[in-house]
């Protein structure tokens, strides 16, 4: 009678070789399979196994006849789990054996020849670098459509004044449509730098095998072009062990999330009673449970608490890389979860906030006029004015200094100020101070390149629409 250890469940068929004579522990095989995660890269798993096939059949290693078998057959897994009719278990591993054994089931002993020349460590490093690539591009135009919503509203916005900070406290005042293009350009940077990823993501490592290449004589420039790969690995061990890949784009993801959240906390800052420059529409804001007269940021707020998942992924690959040795090691299974994770944290929170700067909220331009009128933000054009008019700098930037602690010993603002107490101030003021501090003045006469001036403002946005203009993919 077999001891029971020696009965394979459904959840420890291996799809190892022969030489193990017990099967694996139930409870092992579960912690060990990654098919409920790595389904997520069936179809670009079947897209690099055609490759795969062809490039056999192109070389000779198999028949023509059999690369179309096995292509084909491919082809009809990728139907059938498109129609729900394709759904591996937990026995099948990984999404990698469980195609190749429902090619096997149809097509028969052919489909096992598909492993021909490679191992499955640098089949997942194929699917894995084709899934990025992919979502690569699809985080791109997430950026572009967010892009066009911050143009469209900087267009709109052009000589609306709102309060510049620095240590949140109030410095100068800005187009609003300058403060929104900082962020168009933070966010271009983040395009750029996704297509440099790119790059040195779009690499094959395809025919590395194991990690020592093999002895078919393959040609891994031949496949690489049939899935779009710009190059191939030079080096068999770093091209199955490779994922300083992975590790950049979440640097990249992660400088993403910074932006998206320090725009999600000024927001939240301007959505409140103290701020009031903004007031958010029914379509993004939720109510309290208790408090009827609540509207609460929740876009924002969530984006800034998602920005952390990203941030988590990135030190987790971090940490998961900088102990192995090479080549392959089981630890490279779980980059998986963190470049999915990160991934879609990156999209949904584009699309969340493209819709609530382009749906959910509106800026109150009377507000906004209003608060860079009652504070002390044109202090530097006092001091300006004066150095135009041949007072040193430091000294003008002095004087401005005893100019505002009088008016606040006196509860004034500067425009409060009559043309005879300027004058004792120092004999310098004339009566144009009144134009040349006026807040839409001192926006407007910040003219210098980069500068918030209204006309700066306009070569910027004409700067943004040609990058707009840019296609897709750099």
């Amino acid at each position: 009678m077999e001891s029971q250890a020696s009965v394979p469940s459904p959840l420890s068929q291996q799809p190892w070789s022969q030489r193990f004579e017990g099967s694996l522990h139930p409870a092992i095989a579960l912690f060990n399979a990654s098919i409920g995660f790595d389904i997520a890269l069936i179809e670009y798993d079947l897209t690099g196994s055609q490759a795969h096939a062809q490039m056999l059949g192109h070389t000779g290693i198999l028949t023509a006849s059999e690369a179309e078998a096995i292509v084909a057959g491919l082809e009809q897994i990728r139907q059938e789990y498109r129609q729900g009719q394709f759904q591996p278990g937990v026995e099948a591993e990984d999404v990698h054996f469980a195609v190749e054994r429902r090619l096997t089931e149809l097509i028969g002993d052919t489909g096992k020849k598909l492993h021909t020349g490679r191992s499955r460590n640098d089949q997942v490093g194929t699917d894995i670098r084709l899934y990025l690539r992919d979502q690569i591009d699809q985080i791109q135009v997430h950026l572009r459509q967010f892009q066009r919503v911050l143009v469209t509203l900087a267009e709109a916005n052009i000589e609306t004044l709102i309060p510049g900070y620095t240590h949140l406290q109030r410095a100068q005042p800005l187009s609003l449509a300058h403060h929104l293009l900082a962020y168009f350009e933070m966010t271009q940077r983040d395009y750029e730098r996704l297509s440099d990823v790119r790059r040195r993501v779009n690499l094959s490592p395809l025919g590395c095998g194991a990690l020592a290449g093999t002895t078919f004589p393959i040609d891994r420039h031949y496949s690489a072009e049939l899935l779009g790969f710009e190059g191939v690995y030079g080096n068999s061990l770093d091209g199955v062990s490779d994922r300083d890949f992975a590790i950049e784009f979440m640097g990249a993801a992660s400088l993403i999330m910074v932006h998206l959240s320090r725009l999600s906390e000024e927001v939240i800052l301007w959505a409140s009673e103290e701020f009031g420059f903004v007031t958010l529409k029914d379509t993004c804001a939720t109510g309290s449970s208790i408090m009827p007269q609540k509207k609460n940021p929740d876009v924002p707020e969530l984006v800034r608490g998602k920005t952390g998942r990203v941030f988590g992924h990135l030190q987790g690959l971090l940490v998961m890389m900088k102990g192995l040795p090479l080549a392959y090691n089981k630890d490279l299974q779980e980059d998986k979860e963190a470049i999915f994770d990160g991934v879609n944290t990156v999209k949904g929170c584009l699309e969340a906030m493209t819709i609530l700067f382009e749906a959910g909220l509106e800026f109150r331009p009377v507000r906004l006029n209003a608060a860079v009128a009652e504070d002390f933000s044109n202090a530097t054009d006092v001091a300006d004015y004066l150095a135009s008019k041949g007072v040193p700098f430091r000294e003008a930037y002095n004087i401005v200094g005893q100019v505002v602690k009088t008016c606040l010993a006196q509860g004034k603002l500067l425009k409060d100020l009559t043309l005879e107490e300027w004058q004792v101030l120092h004999p310098n003021f004339e009566a144009d101070i009144y134009g040349a501090i006026a807040p839409r003045q001192v926006v407007s006469a910040r003219n210098s390149y980069g500068g918030t001036g209204f006309d700066q403002v306009r070569q910027a946005l004409d700067r943004a629409r040609s990058l707009l203009l840019s296609p897709e993919k750099s």
